[in-house]
């Protein structure tokens, strides 16, 4: 199957539209970067460096970015700023194909391992149990089965909102009360999907600070219990970030990284933000893929990254 065939014009168009404040952004300050300037020299490169690092792309990528541009005109000789967007474009999504796995395919799980078993890790308020709520959402319409774990424990309003979500999408939710054991609700959950037959189950845990340092010995002890169900369990741990707040996801993601083997991202919230250039920086800097991006809050604002329509979206032409 060819990439157009499932990247359809309404995705695109969600993406443009959710990138739209970071775009905006970036390229009002590249204007101001390269105004009255007709060739791409130092000035404008230190310019172009400052807009990076405001646009929360990170110092280090931003560094690798400078380092590719320069490179380029050094072999281009003389390069108009009126190129800047495209060479930038294709310099950002070559840094990030050399630096990651190919693009993920659409909600899809590897085949032979049924149950797949996801879980989900971050701090409160990054949009973690709607992004359980929306990929629950995307492999059932893919056809799958899905079970969903309430192991975030610790707060009722957590086990709530998997609750609704459940409701919402159709797909039943394993809980217990309050306070119980994270672990315990992780070994009924995939007990349950095992017995059912199920092909996806998902695992929330508990949100907390990742300055924490018992969540090395919870995450651990979870993953622990899963495995007397399922030897490989998990198969995917996928740490979700809250992409507005620009640089402290960057920390999270070095926290999380630390305390567990993390394996996949997923960055939220990128619709009401300016700071989206966050997903470039935490794509290189920790050469982890980000798998799925946040653009707004219906229940089919998620998508699958790829990393060249991302790329397209912020950095492509703008509108005349």
């Amino acid at each position: 199957m060819g990439f157009f065939n499932f990247f359809s014009k309404e995705k695109k168009e969600t993406l443009d539209k959710g990138l739209s404040k970071t775009k905006e952004s970036v390229f009002s300050k590249i204007a101001r970067a390269v105004a009255g300037k007709s060739k791409v020299d130092d000035e404008v490169l230190d310019n172009l460096e400052e807009v990076l690092i405001t646009s929360d792309v990170g110092v280090e990528t931003t560094l690798n970015i400078i380092k590719r541009i320069e490179d380029r005109v050094a072999k281009d000789k003389y390069v108009n700023t009126q190129e800047l967007n495209n060479i930038l474009r294709e310099e950002i999504a070559a840094l990030l194909t050399e630096n990651n796995t190919v693009d993920s395919e659409e909600f899809t799980v590897p085949a032979g391992k049924k149950p797949y078993v996801i879980m989900v890790v971050g701090v409160n308020g990054v949009g973690k149990t709607t992004t359980i709520g929306k990929l629950a959402y995307q492999f059932k319409k893919a056809n799958k089965s899905v079970y969903l774990g309430a192991a975030d424990t610790f707060r009722a309003a957590a086990v709530e909102q998997l609750d609704i979500w459940g409701t919402r999408v159709g797909v039943p939710v394993i809980k217990q009360k309050m306070g119980s054991d994270p672990a315990s609700v992780a070994f009924d959950t995939l007990s349950s999907a095992v017995a059912n037959n199920a092909d996806v189950v998902i695992i929330d845990t508990a949100g907390r600070l990742h300055n924490k340092v018992n969540l090395m010995n919870e995450l651990t002890k979870i993953k622990n219990v899963m495995k007397k169900v399922i030897p490989d369990a998990p198969h995917e741990v996928l740490l979700v970030l809250d992409g507005s707040t620009g640089q402290n996801a960057f920390e999270q993601a070095k926290q999380f990284t630390l305390a567990t083997e993390v394996t996949s991202m997923a960055i939220t919230k990128l619709d009401g933000t300016a700071k989206g250039g966050v997903v470039i920086g935490i794509s290189d800097q920790f050469k982890i893929p980000v798998k799925y991006i946040g653009l707004g809050e219906g229940i089919e604002d998620m998508q699958v990254f790829r990393k060249k329509e991302f790329v397209d979206s912020l950095f492509g032409e703008t509108e005349k």
